[in-house]
């Protein structure tokens, strides 16, 4: 009859499903609320998977954030111990214990003989009154397969788990029972198989080494009437408790920024069309000594500058090493991270799973409030797990960055037999919005490093690989330079550009010669110019003297005519023209003219 009215009680609540919010970031979220409310919740796992942890950070969750207090009901271990070892996650339990938290030792000594049949119902009559009394929403039973092995009989193990559930049914708490599993799979003891069907939530903690690195995960098998994220989440327990991957499948709902931020090389910013876009990803890509490293540091000194708070995660290298070696490019970190603005973060990559890696960059992000960050190189977290892991966490790292407004940039390491291949370890390039790829070309017997855009989202970009260029005082991107059809960098560039430089030269003398040459040429005509205008003008002006004397002479002629014709012997001879002649002869016949003339 109880169970009859218990199973109308859970069809009641299946119409109107609510959720306790266990305060455990990222399981909240796949779980789309938390745990089932009043109802029960089996959390099954191996040793050191974690159980304990989910099910103590919920009850501290709860009376912390939420105002509910909890009962922890211990069968394994002493619940002093259970304090003792939550010390290290800050939550101050002795400080709950006094009002919201209630820790009840259920362990069983080792001493105690069992007889006559054993039950649970004095120990929850107890339990009962001590969650009246203090107003108990939560409670958990923590290994309770330790209590179920002292019956020693399957049908009386079966009989204790459902009062159990009964009893939680009936009591209105949100309860939380854990118990160990064997092996992956089965994911529990054949015995204690039943239960899994009983819950009407069941999780599933793993902890497996996968080379050399210790991995956690967690599963949601079941959650009766509310959806939830089926795959398995990465886990992880820092100094803050435990944290799961959201996994969950969201958009990011983020609004994307029009605004520019330097990348800290001004060509470089031209070659993007002014830089890269606020909130972006940008990824580096390169093989060892290319520079991926000097990019990320102007980056981040260019977001100092701007007075932008700036976190720099660096990988196998110390704080101390990166700013010293970035110092010699003209790089100057150090007074950025004494003022604050810039915060610095290492760690050796091996040491945690790449989950731990990221559950220390999100804490220190929020804690900075960061609003730009490197990472050199993201492609290092392959050596703390698979690459398919690695993977995945890099792509949360941008889904971090993006959601946080963070303009994120990041470097990553390309080897192998085909150094210059288009493909990066952990596989972000093709989420990346821009993609930058440095290379070292071989050629006249050197070695030269080049760089080129090979994708940037939204924004025109240039398709030119132009030469990278390390100086004391910084680097340089040196314009295209082609002769016959080849881009020359490096020394055969250096001695074209001599050689070209020569022959502007040569022929720069070459046309001043001529000039010099022409403009003598030009002096000495001019000169010749001049003496031959001087001697024209000479003639002309002879010319006008002889032309001024015959005319004077014509007109003196016509003047002494016209004086002659007005002479009086003139007009004789006009008034007889006829006889002058004759009369002229009369008297030279009459007349004997004197010797020598005369008149």
């Amino acid at each position: 009859m109880k169970r009859a009215t218990s199973s109308a009680a859970e069809n009641q609540d299946v119409a109107a499903l609510h959720k306790t919010p266990t305060g455990v970031e990222g399981f909240d979220a796949i779980t789309g609320g938390g745990l089932p409310r009043n109802r029960t919740s089996l959390i099954f796992g191996g040793p050191g998977s974690g159980k304990t942890v989910f099910a103590l950070q919920t009850m501290v969750n709860g009376a912390r954030q939420f105002g509910e207090p909890g009962i922890f009901v211990a069968f394994e271990e002493n619940s002093r111990h259970i304090v003792a070892n939550a010390a290290s996650f800050g939550w101050n339990l002795p400080q709950l214990e006094k009002k919201q938290l209630f820790f009840f030792d259920a362990k069983v000594r080792p001493d105690v003989i069992k007889a006559g049949e054993f039950d649970l119902s004095g120990m929850l009559a107890g339990i009962k009154a001590e969650a009246d009394a203090r107003g108990v929403k939560r409670i958990v039973f923590d290994s309770i397969d330790v209590l179920l092995t002292l019956l020693d009989d399957p049908y009386a193990e079966r009989r204790e788990i459902y009062r159990l559930n009964d009893w939680l049914s009936e009591s209105g708490l949100t309860g939380i029972i854990t118990a160990k599993s064997q092996g992956d799979y089965p994911f529990v003891a054949a015995r204690y198989g039943f239960m899994q069907f009983m819950a009407d939530c069941v999780v599933v903690l793993k902890l497996q080494v996968v080379d050399q690195i210790a991995l956690r995960y967690l599963q949601v098998m079941k959650y009766r009437g509310s959806s939830f994220a089926e795959n398995e989440a990465p886990l992880v327990i820092g100094a803050s408790g435990m944290e799961v991957a959201d996994i969950s499948a969201k958009t990011i709902a983020v609004e994307a920024s029009p605004e520019r931020v330097s990348s800290g090389v001004g060509p470089l910013d031209a070659m993007l069309g002014g830089g890269y876009y606020r909130g972006s990803s940008v990824l580096i890509t390169g093989s060892a000594g290319t520079g991926k490293s000097i990019l990320a540091g102007l980056f981040a000194e260019a977001a100092c500058r701007r007075k932008e708070r700036t976190f720099y995660v660096s990988f196998d290298e110390n704080p101390s090493e990166v700013v010293r070696d970035l110092s010699s490019v003209g790089i100057r970190l150090g007074p950025h991270l004494k003022s604050g603005v810039l915060r610095m973060h290492s760690a050796r990559a091996e040491t945690f799973s790449a989950e731990v890696h990221l559950m220390n960059i999100k804490r220190i992000v929020r804690e900075h409030q960061s609003r730009c960050m490197v990472v050199d190189p993201v492609s290092a977290i392959v050596k703390a797990g698979a690459a398919l892991t690695a993977g995945r966490v890099a792509e949360r790292l941008i889904c971090l960055a993006k959601s946080e407004g963070i303009t994120l940039l990041s470097t990553s390491l390309l080897q192998g037999a085909q150094p210059l291949s288009e493909e990066t370890p952990v596989r972000i390039s093709t989420i990346a919005d821009t993609w930058i790829h440095l290379t070292n070309i071989s050629q006249a017997g050197e070695r030269n490093r080049a760089l080129s855009i090979v994708k940037s989202r939204g924004m025109r970009h240039s398709n030119q690989v132009r030469e990278l260029i390390l100086s004391d005082e910084g680097i340089a991107l040196a314009d295209v330079y082609t002769a016959a059809g080849d881009v020359l960098m490096g020394t055969a560039r250096w001695q074209k550009e001599a050689a070209e430089k020569t022959e502007q030269k040569r022929i720069l003398a070459e046309v001043e010669h001529k000039r010099r040459e022409v403009a003598l040429a030009r002096a000495e005509l001019t000169v010749r110019i001049e003496a031959l205008e001087q001697e024209l003008k000479q003639k002309e002006a002879e010319a006008e003297r002889l032309t001024g004397a015959d005319a004077r002479h014509k007109l003196d002629l016509v003047h002494r005519r016209e004086g002659l014709e007005q002479s009086p012997s003139a007009k004789i001879f006009k008034k007889r023209p006829e006889n002058s002649h004759a009369a002229g002869k009369k008297m030279t016949r009459g007349r004997r003219l004197p010797k020598g003339g005369g008149q």
